[in-house]
């Protein structure tokens, strides 16, 4: 099985909100619900700690390190791809990340057409209103949420 992690921010502001990403490339260019993700990528579970990959996936998906704050475990969740994905949580109130750097991916474009060209795996990120961000994840992330939710 395909395992993933990733760090959800939220803070209380005054309604609970969530950092969320959303996806680069040509296929989300037009898109926006169901077009977001948390920063999360792919790791091997034999090398890798779940925590020490998120926290690396979020570096490299933003350009930025997340806050050095309190870490919830959320659980791992069986996203609509079949991945596992890890989910952490930490409260982002403070953190100031300064400009973003998203980080890029190579993918043939125009399809069939041999030509390589690079992507931001993330072209925008912001905070959003838990009730907005359910309209905006892809569908197999929503149930953190619900779990953020009750733990907050």
């Amino acid at each position: 099985m395909i395992t993933s992690a990733g760090i959800l921010l939220y803070r209380r502001a005054p309604a609970l909100e969530v950092f969320i990403a959303h996806m680069g490339g040509p296929f989300w260019a037009r898109k926006d619900a169901g077009a977001w993700s948390i920063p999360k990528g792919e790791y091997d579970a034999a090398t890798e700690d779940a925590w020490d990959a998120a926290t690396r996936e979020f570096r490299e998906e933003l350009g930025v390190a997340p806050p050095d704050a309190h870490v919830l475990d959320l659980g791992a969740f069986t996203v609509t791809s079949g991945k596992r994905l890890a989910v952490f949580a930490q409260d982002g109130t403070d953190w100031g990340p300064g400009p973003f750097e998203f980080g890029e991916f190579e993918l043939e474009w125009p399809p069939r057409s041999g030509k390589l060209q690079s992507f931001p795996e993330v072209d925008r990120a912001e905070w959003a209103t838990t009730d907005a961000a359910r309209l905006r994840l892809v569908k197999g992330q929503v149930p953190i949420l619900d779990v953020l939710q009750r733990l907050v």
